[in-house]
């Protein structure tokens, strides 16, 4: 099975990040994508994220009842901070059955070279890389296996701003699942 890995803090997750999902399987070869629910992402501040087993739930109820969406745990039985090679290597070997790609943001892959090990990863798997604004232009890199341009139609949220919303006050419905607003205001989350 083809799997696209979506590596994320998903705090929270919101319809962008769904959008993203969905367009990827219906415009790709990709048969399954799994939102990879990172404990700390090394290049952010743990400081400001929601527990990550919280997080992960939130991911579960986003994409309950879709057969090939999936909420991953797979980083939190790795060493932390996660680097997405050494996520892949665990993955290959746990599911040798799998051909794993990474799906991310034009803004990611334009901070490649700062990855643990970015030019075995570029090798060795294909990366499906949606434009986001700002970062339309693709850096070239000799010696990737596969790049595929994506573009998918992109919501202006960011889990920044559901976040900003929540401590404001203000509403976050249609930003967020109706079943993950529930989770969120039941349990005081961001607030």
């Amino acid at each position: 099975m083809k799997v696209g890995l979506y590596f994320g803090s998903f705090n929270p997750i919101h319809h962008g990040h769904l959008l993203i999902a969905s367009y990827v399987l219906d415009h790709t070869d990709l048969q399954q994508v799994w939102f990879v629910v990172s404990p700390q992402n090394p290049l952010k501040p743990a400081a400001s994220l929601l527990n990550e087993y919280h997080r992960l739930y939130l991911v579960q109820l986003a994409v309950e009842g879709e057969k090939n969406l999936k909420a991953s745990d797979i980083e939190f039985k790795l060493p932390k901070p996660s680097y997405t090679v050494d996520t892949l290597t665990y993955l290959q070997e746990k599911y040798p059955n799998h051909e794993f790609s990474v799906v991310m943001g034009s803004d990611s892959f334009q901070n490649l070279p700062k990855w643990k090990n970015a030019d075995w990863l570029l090798r060795n798997y294909a990366l499906y890389v949606y434009k986001r604004p700002g970062h339309e232009t693709l850096p070239v890199y000799s010696g990737a296996k596969e790049i595929h341009e994506l573009d998918a139609p992109l919501l202006p949220i960011s889990s920044t701003y559901v976040r900003k919303n929540i401590k404001a006050g203000k509403s976050i419905r249609y930003l967020v699942p109706e079943a993950v607003r529930a989770e969120i205001e039941r349990n005081g989350y961001y607030s």
